[in-house]
């Protein structure tokens, strides 16, 4: 017996963004879950659009989710901490960015 990993893709782009669903799919979550991560801030719609089934996600967005999945498994943290969590991680990514830039990290 023969086994094997089928494995798809799916690009992603500005003229190509993600649905709610699709972003789901991707981080092996559901729509309700999109949902509470644009209400604790970890993603962000641009226009505010109200209803979750016209909502478009980036390949950043898809990354955002799918750090917030890990925290959740990995370290077992609520949608809020993840939310601080990713929020400190950017910060301290563009800390180091002035610094490299200015030459002193």
């Amino acid at each position: 017996m023969v086994n094997f990993t089928l494995t798809t893709a799916t690009a992603i782009s500005a003229s190509q963004p993600l649905a709610a669903t699709e972003l789901a799919h991707a981080v092996g979550a559901d729509t309700a879950w999109v949902v509470q991560l644009v209400e604790v801030g970890i993603l962000r719609i641009e226009p505010a659009e109200t209803q979750p089934e016209r909502w478009q996600f980036s390949s950043t967005d898809l990354q955002c989710a799918l750090e917030a999945r890990r925290l959740e498994r990995d370290f077992g943290v609520g949608l809020d901490a993840a939310a601080l969590i990713l929020d400190l991680q950017h910060e301290v990514r563009r800390l180091k960015a002035v610094l490299h830039a200015h030459r002193l990290g």
